[in-house]
């Protein structure tokens, strides 16, 4: 393969388990290596880094998949996929879940999701786009599900210079599909619902709420398709009110209720977060428990400020429309947004509010979306549930 040297003393950072490689960390390419192409990575004194793909169009230049000398053919992936496969059976007890995470699963750019028996197959870099049928047919072979989707359609391809693309890869998928999560039903838009459909990630906190919603009122902010509202509800909340600025969300949201036969207690909405957060306190509202899961505000380095302001603004609206010793489930998935500093937004919040917060538990990500080593980015998401006094 094509041999890619670094700069002096560009490899520490590399060795300790992070595989993206930055345009201005390269000092020569040997060759000229296509866009996706595998690349054989050098330190200064030649020392052997390890194997990545190469993209001539993106900052982040080369995005390793081994650490040893070896291509990435189909007996590659399916040594991959049977490893992320065989570490999801040993810590998982459920039929739905992520079972590609990106670099996390040494597999830079790909992400594949299990709903039951089809998965939903996202390549957001050059490498893996151009092995993209080698991929599916592996995962055919270890899976054997009734079909493979792709949803292409994520902006993030553009900055690898790939087209957006949907569609079957493999078999015949229904654009929905229906999967159980801690004893809940939901429909999943695998054809053009956010992400691959269904946030996974949140599984295990979905779960961690039992305690601090039964015969409580609930409010569920930002709820997308019902994933901790409906939880809730079925956890025995006495009223869960929840609200989402997307009118599709909230009617995903309302089938998912009528589904499980929650909807004496499920009271949809929909309204901008901000704004209703704001007139619930000018009327005086009182909830139990508030639930707050909002989209990524931070992008990039340069929307810290601006988000920390947001992340604030909720959370201390949140904590103002608590009755005392209410429960505050307060969420993050901006990785920018870095645990210490959400700790501080908090902490921030409930001084202006004059509040006390007594920190119940600090939870992440589900077990299918693993953190590597030396890749802080793979630990995106913060969850925090808190009494609030």
């Amino acid at each position: 393969m094509t041999g890619v040297f670094l700069k002096r003393g560009e490899e520490a950072r590399i060795l300790k388990g992070h595989p993206w490689i930055f345009d201005n960390e390269i000092e020569k390419v040997e060759g000229n290596p296509d866009v996706g192409e595998a690349v054989s990575v050098f330190s200064h004194t030649r020392r052997f880094i390890g194997s990545g793909f190469f993209n001539p169009n993106s900052r982040i230049r080369i995005r390793v998949y081994s650490r040893e000398d070896e291509k990435p053919d189909r007996d590659f992936f399916q040594r991959r996929i049977s490893d992320a496969l065989s570490y999801r059976r040993s810590v998982l007890k459920r039929e739905s879940y992520r079972l590609i995470f990106g670099e996390a699963d040494l597999l830079p750019g790909l992400i594949v999701d299990k709903f039951g028996d089809y998965l939903v197959l996202q390549t957001l870099a050059a490498g893996v786009d151009r092995c993209k049928e080698l991929i599916a047919d592996a995962l055919m072979d270890a899976l054997k599900p009734r079909g493979i989707y792709e949803r292409n359609d994520v902006q993030v391809r553009e900055l690898e210079g790939l087209p957006l693309l949907t569609g079957n890869l493999r078999g015949s998928c229904p654009t929905e599909t229906e999967i159980e999560e801690n004893g809940v039903r939901f429909i999943v838009d695998i054809a053009s619902g956010q992400k691959t459909g269904h946030f996974l990630d949140q599984t295990e906190n979905h779960a961690a709420i039992a305690p601090i919603v039964a015969d409580k009122r609930v409010l569920d902010a930002f709820c997308h398709t019902g994933g901790f509202g409906l939880h809730a509800a079925h956890y025995g909340a006495a009223e869960v009110v929840s609200v989402d600025i997307s009118l599709k969300a909230i009617q995903y949201l309302t089938r998912n209720a009528e589904l499980n036969g929650l909807s004496a207690s499920v009271k949809p909405q929909v309204a901008n977060v901000f704004d209703l957060l704001r007139g619930l306190e000018a009327k005086g509202e009182r909830f139990d428990t508030i639930i707050l899961d909002p989209p990524a505000f931070c992008k990039s380095r340069s929307m810290v400020k601006s988000a920390s302001r947001g992340y604030k603004e909720i959370n201390l609206r949140a904590m103002k429309l608590l009755t005392p010793g209410g429960f505050l489930v307060t969420c993050s998935c901006s990785y920018h947004i870095l645990p210490r500093l959400f700790m501080d937004i908090i902490a921030d919040a409930a001084a202006d509010g004059r509040r006390s917060v007594r920190i119940v538990e600090i939870r992440g990500q589900a077990k299918d979306h693993p953190i590597l080593s030396g890749y802080e980015e793979s630990q995106y998401l913060k969850c925090l549930i808190l009494q609030v006094m």
